[in-house]
């Protein structure tokens, strides 16, 4: 066996151990993907103007809210991840929703800014973004599935494909799809 097959060997052993209920199982996951996961959270923070969360305490509640579900059967590293981005994206949503409701006029906006929902640096709402994501999700499922992917979790589209098992061109149709719905939503007065 390879290095590379040995990494996939103890990947999946870690995976299957933690789909039975093994905590430290997570832990070891965690610790192995903490550079990825890390990554995911200061990608999203960049993008978050009014967040309070760092980068590690992000990281730390997605810990927490992983040891929190009911067993999961997890595939692989990809599924791990785009799992984790999803779990972000949540974490993000309830925070802004959080501070929201501590304002009495809602305070200023929690905002998100990616170059490819859009005009360069424009700016867009968290909750509302989250809400529209809902609704696409009611359009399109595997649109709001990739844009959560590529903007809460920054996979790339290969890496989306992988997550969630179709080709490149079948994530970059439904990406451009997801864009331009969006797009038009949010230039919605």
């Amino acid at each position: 066996m390879d290095d590379k097959s040995d990494a996939a060997a103890v990947l999946d052993g870690l995976l299957e151990r933690w789909a039975r209920g093994e905590r430290g199982a997570l832990d070891a996951l965690l610790t192995q993907f903490y550079r990825d996961v890390h990554q995911i959270a200061v990608s999203q923070l960049r993008r978050e103007r009014h967040s309070t969360l760092r980068p590690t305490a992000l990281v730390h509640e997605v810990y927490l809210r992983l040891t929190s579900l009911p067993r999961i059967k997890v595939q692989d590293r990809m599924h791990f991840l785009a799992m984790t981005a999803r779990i972000t994206r949540q974490a993000l949503v309830d925070e802004a929703r959080k501070r929201r409701s501590q304002k009495r006029d809602g305070g200023d906006p929690v905002t998100l800014t990616d170059a490819n929902l859009g005009e360069f640096g424009r700016v867009y709402d968290a909750v509302d973004l989250d809400d529209l994501l809902g609704e696409l999700q009611q359009v399109d499922r595997l649109a709001a599935d990739i844009v959560t992917l590529r903007v809460f979790g920054g996979l790339s589209v290969d890496e989306a494909a992988a997550a969630l098992g179709v080709s490149s061109a079948t994530v970059n149709r439904h990406w451009a799809t997801g864009k331009a719905w969006l797009t038009w939503e949010l230039q919605k007065p």
